[in-house]
């Protein structure tokens, strides 16, 4: 799991577009954090560690420890709502959780030993079909990444998510199919010389052919 993110935010009295308005104003980003049966909190937060978070990738995937009064509060960003012109952030939702808590994740796929897959080596081209993939897990095991190793993939095969090992409680959330994660595709180069290859040797057949044929006198 990756490390925790730690801040410090400011109650809102009141939910609402004024005072979401007056704290954007202010500069900070108001927030919520509901769940766990506990009634929602209203907050505003710094956005300088949100869109560090936001833009690293990790931002639904990383747990945050929030403190608001002295209370601190264990929470899963859900959402993020951004200014469609500034791209900065004007809402965020967090999750209260706890060790035991399960939650579906987007994880970001990452491949490993390019150099040992033979199907590189050939010419082949990685085709990534999932850049990232839903996992249910606990919010306390949250992995970074699924690790694809790409070592003795050859040209034309497909990694699918039974190849893969996921970390330890981890499942993937569609679970009826051995679903693709990446091909290594035949370069249209190749491709051509096969087609070539094909064509002359049809050629040579017909012309094998014609030589044999009886002739008429």
């Amino acid at each position: 799991m990756s490390d925790i993110t730690k801040v410090s935010g400011t109650a809102r009295d009141r939910a609402g577009k004024g005072p979401a308005r007056a704290a954007r104003r202010a500069g900070l980003v108001p927030a919520v954090i509901y769940g766990a049966k506990k009634d929602p909190v209203m907050i505003n937060l710094d956005p300088r560690p949100i869109m560090k978070e936001y833009t690293s990738g990790q931002f639904g995937t990383r747990l945050w420890e929030i403190e608001i009064d002295g209370k601190k509060e264990r929470t899963l960003p859900r959402d993020i709502q951004l200014h469609p012109v500034t791209d900065m952030a004007e809402h965020v939702d967090f999750l209260r959780v706890s060790a035991k808590t399960t939650v579906n994740v987007m994880i970001p796929v990452s491949f490993i030993n390019d150099e040992e897959c033979p199907g590189l080596k050939q010419g082949g081209v990685l085709n990534v079909v999932r850049y990232d993939i839903e996992l249910t897990c606990r919010a306390d095991s949250i992995p970074e990444s699924i690790v694809v190793d790409m070592a003795g993939v050859e040209l034309g095969d497909s990694v699918h998510i039974s190849s893969v090992t996921l970390p330890e409680g981890t499942e993937p959330v569609i679970n009826d199919r051995d679903f693709t994660i990446a091909t290594i595709a035949v370069p249209s180069s190749v491709k051509s010389a096969q087609g070539d290859d094909e064509d002359e040797g049809e050629e040579e057949v017909v012309a094998e052919e014609e030589a044999a044929a009886p002739t008429e006198e």
